[in-house]
């Protein structure tokens, strides 16, 4: 009996987690946890800069003006997983056609777009002292500009289409089909000989800087990682509402918020 009630209990946990794939359930949650990975997200990114721009010490050969990687290296992660994210939901979406998926994805686009953005542009900030121009058409420099018009083509396409799920299938095709990007942009500085500095860090070595600046530019992963979170979790339920516009529960929502 004893068995048979674990079993019961199990699958009823797993069937409760199931639920949050409507989203009429994931709305309220997606209400509930947007505020606390905010806040996550806040109190991280003050304690990275911090640790970023006053604790670390000063780079013997590029002086001060090396601190932009606190913000360059981990917007240039983020853009990259974001979109491997992106095109992971968009294909759950459309494979196994739950609107979450898309939403989700949806929900994901303009954050990796603005990660891209500022990766591009503090890299030309950190690029005018170190090579002496702001931009080069570098293999790492292109292929991540490539990334930032994949995120615009993917969120222009579906603004195109009227018919949600058709503007998500169309989608999907962008963000599969732009997955092949990912590793160029990772693996270019080893394929080409370019002027991006290879990676600091590596998981066959030790990392080639001090332990304070690693720190640091984790930090700020994840609170690059926790505004991720919050801002997907805020769009989605903008999507939410607007596509279950016609459902019972948004209109009673909306009543109530009268």
């Amino acid at each position: 009996m004893d068995e048979k009630n674990k079993l019961k209990a199990n699958t009823g946990k797993r069937l409760s987690l199931f639920r949050f794939a409507a989203p009429s359930h994931f709305y309220f949650l997606a209400q509930a946890m947007t505020p606390w990975f905010f806040a996550i997200a806040l109190l991280l990114c003050v304690a990275g800069c911090y640790v970023g721009f006053f604790i670390a010490p000063t780079d013997h050969q590029q002086g001060d003006a090396y601190r932009i990687i606190f913000l360059h290296v981990p917007a240039a992660w983020m853009s990259m997983l974001v979109y491997l994210v992106m095109a992971f939901w968009a294909a759950i979406g459309v494979a196994f056609n739950t609107r979450l998926s898309s939403m989700m994805a949806s929900a994901l686009a303009p954050t990796g777009a603005m990660f891209t953005f500022l990766a591009l542009l503090t890299g030309s900030l950190w690029g005018k002292p170190t090579w002496g121009t702001w931009w080069v058409w570098d293999a790492r420099l292109t292929s991540e500009l490539i990334l930032l018009f994949l995120y615009g083509g993917f969120i222009a396409l579906q603004s195109a289409i009227d018919d949600p799920r058709r503007a998500d299938k169309a989608g999907a095709i962008i963000a599969i089909v732009g997955v092949v990007n990912i590793p160029i942009i990772y693996f270019s500085v080893q394929w080409w000989n370019t002027l991006h500095q290879g990676s600091s860090i590596n998981m066959k070595s030790a990392p080639s800087m001090a332990m304070t600046m690693l720190v640091g530019m984790l930090i700020m992963v994840f609170a690059f990682w926790a505004y991720t979170i919050a801002a997907a979790l805020m769009r989605v339920r903008c999507i939410i509402l607007e596509r279950e516009r016609g459902a019972e529960w948004v209109k009673d929502l909306q009543e109530s918020a009268r």
